[in-house]
């Protein structure tokens, strides 16, 4: 387990560094160059301790040991002489494994400072490792400084995501094991290390545990990534990995391996132009995302398991070759969809992400696929991702196993009432209804709250149509009468009007309070719209019941919005959304109860609003008073900050608690 002495001293071998290397992959290098460096003479010593014999420096080598190098004696300027002479002749050492000798083989100094370089050395000989695996756990740390390698839509993905997806496909000792997008092999070091966990109270036995060792294996195009993925495997007690520098989409040569399990959180986006894969894909695509997720597919054995980190467009996006591959995975596989928040790669990139589990022997046994959504994964969504007490990763997997169990057994499968708050099931043959295989499992939702509805269920495109508003200029356009509002609160003002008193719905640019009612007189640009009750509807629909139930259903509509950086409304999903309509008169009773309770909440805030001047009022002479003692508000008060709730949980209809954002007026918005 990587400990805190650990990390303290990679941060400061990096802050050493930084004045001459300021690339942190360059830092990596030449932080993994020297940890080796010394790891092997740590194996030399420990070796001679036991009564053994050195087996890396030896034969000419001795004199670049590292007990050498670290030796007072020695001038600053002898040793960065005798560094660069090691480091530069260590390709050349035949006792070195091919490995070993790969990674030394370009290695070189960038800087010629003295001091630099004893600080440094310094910092990397207060190591001390009692077992390789310290060594891999610091390692994979000194990965994580790579950060983003965003060009190619590369994100390094969280310890804590990688081990809740290979808890959930729970790979076995004696399964083969394949990542192929391997970078720096997290995967398939926590497969391992999970093998092992599960075998605690029998364990593995030499031969298990070689055996094991040889079902591991990775691809990578980058051969950067491979030799960094090496080296991991390596510390972690793999002596010989088996990772290919290999171009998992366009080559053919391992088309006919096949994996009991395979891992992946492979590049999301596509090289300009896009891919040119070979013609053995059943989906024909030049995406990558959607041609990795084929390719796991396809490589599975007949009752193998996956679990693969995919971008959103793998799970809503239109064209073609998305819903062709979405129609693949229902039909071939598909067990569970698990939404992530957006921040989970944070501070790399906001993308929003999902995990698709895949199990072949169990998806033939049921009829519905799990979806589970995850609001917290144990950290905030801020840039800096502090650990938080929120999430919902354990409870997650526990229902991903209870289900894989009653599968398993032939038996039923039922929700709890707190595995309600992030699960359901959904059949295929919903999904399929529509032809575009949805995977967004909040669009769904709204079939199983109102299953048992006692009014029948009307999509809003059977009931009203949509006006969208019009594009105007504010350079052209400006004046004083009337407020211009697109999707969002007032953009500037204008002597025209193209609406009066109306409920607008955002389309471009959402945030979650995406429904508005605006009273008098506006112009209405394109980035929003309103609606009427179509004509031969409206003996029957009440456009005022519209209106609040609209206002009332304000996250079922924000999770209508595709786009990651931009939310857009994907408007042919918003016209879907199926609500309850009772009859004419019970439409009229509802909306006299809500404007009756309104004009109470109305009143309570004026009583509020006068309360609050009296406040102000007689606060005045408290401030005059002489001869008091005057403190800080820190000495006699504790300042206790608010929460920030998720805007799914917000609503403009006077109901729940009031919600005070950064104001301290009343504001419309509550939650509940």
């Amino acid at each position: 387990m990587l400990t805190q002495e650990t990390k303290r001293k990679i941060d400061s071998a990096r802050q050493i560094l930084v004045g001459k290397v300021p690339d942190p992959k360059a830092q990596v290098e030449q932080i993994t160059t020297a940890l080796i460096y010394k790891f092997m003479d740590d194996m030399d010593k420990e070796a001679q301790e036991l009564g053994g014999k050195a087996r890396f420096f030896t034969n000419g080598f001795e004199k670049y040991a590292w007990t050498k190098l670290m030796d007072s004696k020695l001038g600053g300027q002898d040793r960065l002489n005798l560094y660069i002479e090691a480091i530069t002749s260590m390709s050349q050492n035949p006792q070195l494994p091919q490995l070993f000798r790969d990674i030394f083989k370009d290695t070189f100094l960038p800087y010629r400072d003295p001091e630099t370089l004893n600080l440094f050395l310094k910092e990397i000989n207060g190591f001390i490792y009692e077992h390789s695996e310290d060594l891999g756990d610091a390692f994979e740390y000194l990965l994580s400084i790579l950060g983003s390698q965003g060009d190619a839509g590369q994100f390094r993905t969280p310890r804590h995501i990688i081990d809740f997806i290979v808890a959930g496909v729970d790979p076995k000792k004696d399964e083969t094991i394949c990542d192929p997008a391997c970078g720096t092999a997290g995967f398939l070091i926590s497969a391992y290390k999970h093998i092992l966990r599960e075998n605690k109270e029998k364990s593995l036995t030499p031969d298990e545990r070689k055996n094991l060792m040889d079902h591991f294996v990775g691809y990578d195009i980058s051969p950067d990534m491979v030799r960094l993925s090496k080296v991991n495997l390596y510390l972690h007690g793999f002596p010989n990995p088996t990772i290919f520098e290999y171009d998992t989409l366009s080559s053919e040569e391992k088309w006919d391996e096949s994996f009991d399990v395979m891992l992946a959180n492979p590049p999301f986006m596509s090289p300009k132009g896009g891919i040119r894969p070979h013609r053995r894909f059943s989906v024909q695509a030049n995406r990558s995302e959607v041609l990795f997720v084929d390719y796991i597919l396809e490589h599975l054995r007949p009752n193998g398991r996956a679990g693969i980190i995919v971008p959103e467009g793998i799970i809503f996006q239109s064209a073609t070759a998305y819903k062709a591959l979405r129609q693949l995975l229902i039909e071939d596989g598909l067990l569970a969809v698990v939404s992530l928040p957006a921040g989970v790669f944070n501070p790399y990139a906001g993308v929003k992400t999902s995990i698709l589990l895949f199990d072949n022997g169990l998806a033939k046994k049921t009829k519905d696929i799990l979806f589970l959504k995850i609001q917290n994964d144990g950290y905030d969504l801020g840039a800096q991702r502090r650990e938080i007490d929120k999430n919902d990763l354990p409870q997650a997997l526990e229902i991903i196993k209870k289900y894989k169990a009653a599968l398993k057994e032939g038996e039923g499968f039922e929700f709890d009432e707190a595995a309600k708050q992030i699960a359901h099931l959904v059949a295929k043959e919903k999904i399929a209804e529509s032809g575009n295989y949805n995977l967004s499992g909040d669009r769904y939702i709204e079939t199983v709250n109102f299953v048992n509805q006692k009014w029948p269920m009307i999509s809003l495109d059977e009931i009203i149509d949509l006006n969208f508003g019009t594009r105007i200029t504010k350079k052209n356009n400006e004046g004083t009468l009337y407020p211009v509002y697109g999707g969002g609160g007032e953009s500037f003002r204008t002597d025209v009007f193209n609406r009066e008193n109306e409920i607008v719905i955002s389309r471009f640019a959402m945030s979650a309070n995406c429904v508005r009612f605006v009273s008098g007189k506006f112009y209405l640009l394109d980035s929003g719209f309103t609606f009427s009750i179509k004509p031969e509807k409206k003996n029957e629909v009440l456009k005022d019941f519209i209106d609040k139930y609209l206002l009332s259903i304000q996250s079922r509509i924000y999770n209508c919005a595709r786009g990651h950086a931009q939310k857009n409304l994907d408007v042919k999903q918003f016209k879907e959304l199926k609500i309850p309509l009772p009859s004419i008169e019970v439409q009229k009773e509802i909306v006299e109860q809500i404007e009756v309770k309104q004009k109470v909440i109305e009143a309570a805030k004026a009583v509020i609003d006068n309360l609050e001047r009296e406040r102000r009022y007689f606060g005045q002479p408290l401030r005059k008073i002489k001869d008091v003692e005057w403190v800080e508000l820190g000495e006699v008060a504790e300042v206790i900050a608010g929460q920030s709730p998720e805007g799914k949980y917000y609503n403009e209809t006077g109901q729940g608690t009031a919600f005070y954002q950064g104001k301290t007026e009343f504001t419309e918005k509550y939650l509940g």
